[in-house]
């Protein structure tokens, strides 16, 4: 079976979806640290004005030099992110082909106040994987390992970076705001569900990635 470990994130791009699609089987990493700069709490959508960041204010420690489990991360809801982060999406993709498919499926996200990152990651997961139609059975790992010790997973937790330059090119499709800016690959999947709709899985699994 093929079997690909990954990390929980904020909907994910679309080059990991691009693997999960393409998987038999996901082990979701559910014991590591938390790190900054990762699509754990933010995603990159296309805006009027190009390339924009959606990022989820977490609650910091305060203690230097400690290391945070990704699970025990606290959302900072004082700021009200969820509405600027709903009204910034509406402004990407109102006009765009199925938006409005989708929105009941996603809007509730949004709605919900939600204690815990991982809580509101998984449940991210499971909206689009409803959209997409996407069937995968999932496990959760019990104890952290730094090399992976089961020779049929995969280790994809490095897509999770945000700041990762070598990726794999992928096809086209259109966006919104593309004769402003041009394409902008490997965005949110939200962009590729808003612009493609039901033709997002099969996009998916016709990419060649390693």
């Amino acid at each position: 079976m093929n079997s690909i470990l990954i990390h929980p994130a904020y909907f994910g791009s679309i080059l990991q979806f691009c693997h999960i699609s393409q998987a038999e089987e996901l082990v979701f990493e559910n014991e590591d640290n938390y790190q900054k700069q990762t699509y754990r709490n933010r995603q990159y959508i296309y805006g009027a004005n190009a390339k924009l960041l959606l990022n989820i204010p977490i609650k910091h420690t305060g203690k230097k030099n400690i290391r945070q489990k990704y699970k025990e991360v606290k959302i900072e809801n004082d700021f009200k992110w969820q509405i600027i982060h709903w009204r910034s999406l509406e402004t990407a993709y109102r006009t765009s082909p199925f938006f409005e498919f989708y929105e009941d499926e996603l809007i509730h996200l949004y709605e919900k106040e939600y204690k815990y990152l991982l809580d509101f990651n998984y449940d991210c997961f499971e909206a689009v994987s409803e959209c997409l139609q996407l069937e995968k059975e999932y496990r959760k790992t019990e104890e952290y390992q730094l090399e992976i010790l089961e020779e049929k997973i995969q280790d994809k937790r490095y897509l999770i970076d945000a700041k990762r330059k070598q990726l794999p090119t992928l096809e086209t499709y259109t966006q919104v705001f593309e004769d402003k800016f041009g394409f902008i690959p490997n965005l949110s999947i939200l962009d590729l569900l808003f612009n493609e709709g039901p033709n997002s899985l099969n996009y998916l699994q016709q990419q060649l990635v390693d």
